[in-house]
């Protein structure tokens, strides 16, 4: 009989694989292995991400991967920007090329900007643009413009960065440098080949491991990839399967621990755009019903706050000249324990990100918004 797991076990299990219920002292390498990758699409949510997950993390060492190139920003699940390992670039990219390379092409694409091109040719002429060396964005825009001084410079450029593999070069994503990209092929800058026969079941059950026990919709959300149903079923006895509390199949890696729900979840904050958050099709695991509220205002850079291991409450954080406002919405009355383990949490996520400026923060009431 399949094992019957409540969402709290889910929950609890989550945060545990997502290095959530205990800071350990991990290198980012290490995590963003274990995680398959973490979330870059932007810098800062990047830094957060790592220093609510590892014990005295040292933001320059994210730097040096970068620098060293042992660390890379790459367009990768879900078509956005994840820092890997170097290793991981060169063997999920062929798994996620293909499907980067149909974006472009598709009438809901800038309006369809590129639409009448022939991909080949539009191929072809970004390959001669990038050859072998780093390239800065203006730059790109100045060849888009000239090799199609009809279409959207922008879009032309955007086209290349799916249709190639390619991945951001440093400054950018170094700590506290958030500068325009610059973009490189990834075979030159790694000085070496890409890695075709990466088996697609080993990244599936990398995924289990970092975000199971799962459905094959909860995978397919996170990759986009093709043929998960398939990888499943290739697993054979490496993978084992339990039901949820609706009597959905559940997948999970059959040595991966579940994690006791009675375990206590400490107050965490998160980057916009977390992995933890996005990377199943039913998020009720770790976002209260699953509602969408919150998630909706990651565009507007606001913040999830993980309380008692479930989304309940948001934060962004406001800097100017001398003070750093940290503004907090809760997403239910919170307990009074609850209250003074979120401030203080925040105090030590202030004086991390902003050292040289007066911390503040302000606990508004549930329903607000953090942005006025």
């Amino acid at each position: 009989m399949t094992d019957r797991l409540s969402d709290r076990v889910l929950n609890r299990t989550l945060l545990a694989r997502q290095h959530l219920l205990r800071r350990e002292p991990l290198s980012p390498a290490t995590v963003c292995e274990r995680l398959v990758g973490l979330q870059a699409q932007d810098v800062t949510p990047l830094f957060v991400g790592l220093w609510s997950r590892t014990a005295d993390f040292d933001p320059e060492t994210v730097s040096r991967g970068l620098t060293d190139r042992s660390l890379v920003r790459i367009t990768l699940l879900r078509g956005t920007i994840h820092l890997v390992t170097a290793l991981d670039a060169r063997r999920i990219a062929p798994h996620v090329q293909p499907e980067l390379e149909k974006i472009p092409f598709r009438k809901g694409f800038n309006y369809g900007a590129m639409v009448g091109l022939d991909p080949e040719e539009v191929r072809a002429h970004g390959d001669r643009v990038f050859g072998d060396e780093p390239v800065s964005a203006a730059d790109l825009r100045a060849r888009a413009a000239q090799v199609y001084p009809d279409r959207d410079p922008g879009a032309v450029v955007q086209t290349w960065l799916y249709q190639l593999p390619v991945l951001q070069t440093p400054p950018r994503g170094l700590w506290r440098n958030n500068s325009r990209p610059v973009w490189s092929r990834i075979e030159p800058w790694l000085g070496a080949p890409l890695i075709p026969d990466y088996p697609l079941g080993e990244l599936v059950i990398r995924y289990l491991r970092a975000f199971g026990p799962a459905t094959a919709p909860d995978v397919q959300t996170w990759s986009k990839l093709l043929g998960i149903k398939d990888a499943l079923t290739g697993l054979g006895d490496r993978i084992r399967t339990y039901t949820d509390e609706r009597g959905r199949t559940l997948y999970d890696a059959a040595d991966a621990e579940l994690t006791d729900p009675d375990t206590p979840a400490p107050v965490r904050f998160l980057g916009w755009y977390d992995n933890a958050v996005l990377s199943h099709k039913d998020r009720s695991r770790i976002v209260p019903d699953n509602a969408a509220p919150p998630l909706r205002h990651l565009a507007a850079q606001v913040s999830p706050i993980p309380i008692d291991g479930y989304l309940w409450g948001i934060y962004k954080i406001f800097p100017d000249r001398d003070r750093a406002r940290l503004r907090i919405v809760p997403g239910r009355e919170w307990t009074g324990a609850e209250r003074a383990e979120v401030e203080s949490e925040g105090l030590a996520l202030l004086a991390f990100l902003e050292p040289d400026r007066a911390p503040s923060v302000e606990i508004l009431t549930p329903g607000a918004d953090p942005r006025v």
